[in-house]
């Protein structure tokens, strides 16, 4: 779709984000006068091809564009689908399983058996003799010989990447360094990782795991690029290519492969990057955000503008990632989630995606399974004659057969009460997630406003809102390409953490300062070396604390780079009231870890040319398009339907509504009450709580 566009052709930013179900983009020239977006189906078996049919589809001239920011599943599906490159181990004699242990945890709260396979197979997981303590102290020596050998008999299983993770590197890396050395010699490329180097912090199993999921989707993950940058050559393009990566910020496709495993969620935290832009454009400070794709929904936090990130998240059970991401948590629910009984009879939802191919039954392409769209569409929500059909058009008719001969016999309803039990399970799945993110953290939920975008979110907003006590939902200007324009928003990032783990009292605070100065100036040389225009380039610092003998750690923000230790632990303490509600002055407090986060600050958007169009109508009512018959609650109400992109800026209207786009469709249920501002956003004050 073409906005308001000018003679001038020097494009500023592509932003190119692969979701699960859909490929979406959205690129603005230099000036901020024109933007271009597309939404297309994602390629599974080459996310490439899926890349560059969007570029083909919004008419783009790559030799025109000077940037390129992608948000990419890649490492994520090959993790979870475990689709992973041969990958081996040499760790300290003795902890040859350290990876395979974990911790006590299992999959199920009431279920006494879990399944978990490690990331590398026990017969390619090799012991060398050396041995370093918790306080950096050489206890025995680095065995050469036993690492030549390792790595001989690694190549020849055939393994195409190596981990090297010893025994407190954090604490001293001198053995870590001195393998590599010799690693290097033998092996025929560059991955390589050193637990170390990914992550200096204790936790010998959070640690090899990490290393462990870098290394084995870094070739994946190259390959991928590599493949996309010919592509790109090929038509055209000579500028930069940069990648997001899971904590919210961007870096250079030259470098993003040696630090591979950071690239895993990369996709949800480019959508809450952009909600935090586009919360603090509109002064809306706290936000809970709530993205509904074709795949699953994503949820996170984002307090006083900033989006909670975190390096304690696992992506599945068993599989932590202890690299900063954005805390994001993800249920099986998208627009594509398929609806079935279970053994017992009943209606579940999900995991199970139709994804782009062959989809939900109403896109036409084959698809046989009832999914969530599907639910909404029988239920009035979305319009049949808008779904865009690669192969044929598929009647309501089809759709009410499938659900009554898949679903509704077995559970003893009608089509229409069949749809609005699937659509119910989902928002209960869907409000969990968003009671992990805010009420299991001690935050209410009723005091920050609802987020809704993605494909399908802005369609069950409102419900969700009702169920949770949220006040407000905003719905930004684009919801269906959020996630795309967080590539276009992100800036430079680099996070740094090194482990420390001593009691405050004892605290070196000359060290402490050494440390965040040496992180800093790392990070920034890291962003200068990418050659971008930036406005500039800030830090933060913060300290991951603990009262001695706890196992959870808080995260503690500090003013600047040279606290002095009265300061941190008056911080912790009042951190941990906020939190706990408690007070415990007999304990002494523990740092953790020193962490440090670099940014390179990109020139900013302005969010209101995302609904800088034309066709624009005074009154609300003249942008009514039809009237039509649509399910709430226990009937049918005869509800209008509006173009979002006739809406005047300053409308109000007052549910029941229906509010479409070409990347979405907004509910506004009976009692609720919307209203738009200049940056094109919707406002819906949600009634009866």
């Amino acid at each position: 779709m073409k906005i308001n566009k000018t003679n001038s052709e020097k494009f500023n930013v592509l932003g190119i984000d692969v979701g699960g179900t859909f490929t979406d983009l959205i690129y603005v020239n230099k000036k901020n006068n024109f933007i271009e977006f597309a939404k297309v189906p994602t390629s599974s078996e080459n996310q490439a091809f899926g890349v560059m049919n969007a570029i083909k589809k919004a008419e783009l001239d790559l030799e025109k564009v000077k940037l390129i920011v992608h948000g990419t599943t890649t490492t994520t599906n090959a993790l979870l689908e475990r689709k992973l490159s041969k990958t081996g181990f040499i760790t300290t004699k003795g902890f040859r399983d350290v990876i395979e242990l974990g911790r006590r945890t299992r999959p199920n709260s009431y279920g006494m058996l879990g399944k978990f396979v490690p990331i590398i197979p026990r017969d390619l997981r090799y012991e060398v003799n050396e041995r370093i303590n918790a306080s950096g102290k050489v206890i025995k020596s680095l065995s050469e010989i036993e690492i030549i050998n390792a790595t001989k008999k690694l190549l020849k299983l055939g393994c195409e990447s190596i981990v090297i993770h010893f025994l407190h590197s954090y604490a001293n890396n001198q053995h870590e360094l001195m393998a590599l050395e010799i690693i290097s010699k033998i092996w025929p490329n560059n991955y390589i990782t050193m637990g170390h180097s990914l992550l200096s912090e204790n936790r010998e199993y959070e640690r090899g795991v990490t290393a462990a999921i870098n290394a084995s989707v870094q070739p994946i993950l190259e390959k991928y690029l590599n493949k996309l940058e010919k592509e790109l050559v090929s038509n055209g393009y000579t500028g930069e290519l940069l990648v997001m990566n899971g904590n919210g910020g961007t870096i250079s496709s030259k470098l993003v492969v040696e630090e591979a495993a950071k690239t895993v969620m990369s996709g949800p935290a480019s959508g809450v990057i952009a909600a935090a832009h586009t919360g603090k454009s509109s002064g809306i400070n706290n936000i809970i955000t709530y993205d509904m794709g074709g795949t699953s929904t994503d949820v996170a936090l984002i307090i006083g503008n900033e989006p909670s990130v975190s390096s304690d998240l696992e992506v599945e059970y068993a599989m932590p990632v202890h690299v900063p991401m954005v805390d994001v948590r993800t249920v099986g629910a998208g627009g594509g989630s398929i609806a079935k009984l279970n053994l017992a009879g009943l209606l579940e939802v999900g995991p199970e995606s139709a994804g782009s191919k062959p989809g939900p039954i109403c896109y036409g392409n084959g698809g046989t399974l009832p999914t969530i769209s599907d639910a909404n569409l029988l239920l009035g929500r979305l319009n049949i004659s808008k779904i865009i059909s690669e192969k044929k058009n598929v009647s309501l008719n089809e759709i009410k057969n499938i659900f009554n001969s898949a679903l509704g016999e077995g559970l003893g309803l009608d089509e229409v009460q069949t749809a609005q039990a699937v659509v119910k399970i989902a928002n209960t799945k869907m409000a969990g997630a968003i009671r992990m993110v805010s009420i299991s953290l001690g935050v209410d939920p009723r005091d920050f406003t609802l987020f809704a975008f993605g494909g399908a979110g802005p369609l069950h907003a409102s419900s969700l809102a009702k169920e949770l006590g949220i006040p407000k939902v905003l719905v930004p200007a684009r919801p269906g390409i959020t996630n795309a324009l967080g590539c276009v928003i992100a800036d430079l990032r680099q996070d740094f953490t090194k482990t420390l783990n001593i009691p405050v009292e004892k605290v070196n605070v000359v060290d402490l300062h050494t440390i965040f100065k040496k992180q800093k100036e790392r990070g920034e040389e890291l962003i200068k070396k990418q050659g971008l225009e930036l406005t500039k380039i800030s830090s933060s610092f913060s300290l991951d604390m603990q009262f001695i003998g706890q196992t959870h750690i808080l995260r503690i923000n500090l003013d600047d780079s040279k606290p002095d230790l009265k300061y941190i632990q008056k911080s912790f303490e009042d951190a941990y009231l906020i939190r706990f509600k408690v007070e415990l002055p007999q304990i002494k407090a523990n740092i953790v870890n020193i962490n440090t986060t670099v940014q390179g600050h990109k020139i900013p958007l302005d969010l209101a040319l995302l609904n800088n169009i034309s066709g624009k109508v005074d009154e609300a009512e003249d942008a009514i398009l039809e009237y039509r018959e649509v399910f709430f609650k226990d009937k049918f109400l005869n509800t209008p339907i509006y173009s979002r992109d006739k809406l005047p800026f300053q409308f109000k209207i007052k549910g029941p509504a229906i509010i479409e786009q070409m990347d979405t469709t907004t509910l506004i249920e009976p009692n609720d009450e919307a209203y738009g501002d200049d940056l094109g956003n919707i406002f819906i004050e949600v009634g009866d709580f």
